[in-house]
């Protein structure tokens, strides 16, 4: 697909770059089979041939429009067409390019402008949204039903002191570590079983600004965490753990992300090297130091994990090797909805990606769901009676049934 730039658009590096990417595209239309929305909504322009030709169109020179904005908000960012493309077009990265640059170009209606600041202000900010959780634990009896099961249950567990010599990093996160701090804790202990302590550090990994179209201040917590690990890295750490499949996906391309900064680039290449989701780990230690188990689960292998790291099959072999069952789940490569904080921006779209999951997920009759990645974890257990938990969670309980 030939794309051609104005003379303005020719010094802008990220225009370059999207450019580069377009003409990949030979606009065969093999995404739009694994797009959800298009699955959706039967819209063009709301697959991601499509939205390649509308970017296109406003490269070439066309104005920017409402609609363009639109039905770029309306994709997912799940990568799913990227797993189906022939031709390799990166399309998550083109699709972030559009976004940070028509922030820019075409400001936002003000309610919106307002609902992304408020995200960015309190999401990434454990220190802004833990005392928010506080609050509601207080007034929790007389909260609806539906929101006292949105509540993170207290940790209970204590971290493993650091006693073996091989150490890695696990990074703490934003959003999880206030409203599902019990991962990390799982992860702790069940690293600690197999031989490995898990040294924490906290920091957001940037994605949501990032994907929200602040490119900048995603960029400025990337370096952050790039200042705050890489005394680490010298002392020779192994490896930086990211139990969320969703920041881990982000941390693997720091180095992409950073390769113009001069004073980070090198930096950042070395974390995105170190960077592992905890399924590569796990996979290659001996698990007889875990109980085992016989329960049903579902396995809801997120997006993240699945499309964008590319370790689709890896954590329900772990799981298969514990002795767990696990149930068909239809679709599964298809999103659940949940996609940062799309379930929040486009409700309507996520509950009816939501209800096609947990239809897909319950079917098997499982005991437990299990995921990798908080957000959905979160998006998902308000709509179903089965335990939604990650999978790390459930490595760390003592055997049997649950």
């Amino acid at each position: 697909m030939d794309v051609r730039l104005p003379p303005a658009s020719r010094r802008d590096p990220a225009a370059r770059l999207a450019a580069d990417i377009i003409r990949g595209c030979v606009h065969c239309g093999f995404c739009n089979a694994t797009c959800p929305t298009y699955r959706l909504l039967g819209d063009e322009l709301d697959g991601p041939r499509g939205r390649i030709y509308q970017i296109k169109d406003w490269l070439e020179g066309e104005p920017p429009t409402t609609n363009l904005r639109k039905h770029l908000d309306r994709c997912l960012t799940c990568r799913a067409c990227e797993i189906t493309c022939p031709s390799g077009v990166r399309y998550s990265r083109l699709l972030d390019l559009a976004r940070g640059r028509l922030e820019g170009a075409l400001p936002r209606p003000w309610h919106q402008r307002w609902l992304r600041r408020l995200l960015r202000f309190w999401l990434p900010h454990p220190r802004r949204l833990a005392p928010l959780v506080r609050a509601a634990r207080l007034v929790s009896p007389v909260l609806p039903a539906a929101l006292k099961r949105r509540l993170p249950p207290q940790p209970s567990a204590a971290w493993p002191p650091p006693r073996h010599p091989r150490r890695m990093l696990v990074l703490d996160g934003c959003v999880q570590a206030v409203l599902a701090p019990g991962i990390n804790q799982a992860a702790a202990r069940v690293f600690d079983r197999l031989g490995i302590s898990l040294i924490r550090v906290p920091g957001c990994c940037g994605a949501l600004s990032y994907h929200l179209g602040a490119h900048e201040e995603g960029l400025a917590f990337m370096r952050r965490n790039v200042d705050a690990w890489w005394p680490h890295v010298e002392r020779g750490i192994e490896a930086i753990v990211v139990t969320a499949s969703g920041c881990g996906v982000t941390v693997k391309e720091y180095g992409e992300l950073l390769a113009d900064d001069p004073a980070y680039a090198a930096k950042a290449r070395r974390i995105a090297e170190l960077a592992r989701d905890p399924a590569e780990i796990v996979t290659g230690l001996d698990l007889r130091r875990l109980a085992p188990h016989s329960a049903k689960v579902a396995f809801q292998s997120p997006c993240t994990l699945q499309h964008g790291q590319r370790l689709d099959g890896v954590v329900e072999e772990i799981l298969r090797r514990l002795g767990f069952q696990l149930t068909p789940v239809a679709d599964a490569h298809l999103c659940c909805g949940s996609a940062g904080t799309y379930s929040i921006l486009q409700p309507e779209l996520a509950r009816r990606l939501r209800s096609d999951k947990i239809a897909a997920l319950e079917s098997g009759a499982p005991e437990l769901i299990a995921t990798a990645n908080v957000g959905c974890l979160l998006h998902l257990q308000p709509a179903t009676a089965i335990p939604v938990r990650h999978w790390l969670e459930l490595l760390d309980q003592e055997g049997g049934q649950k």
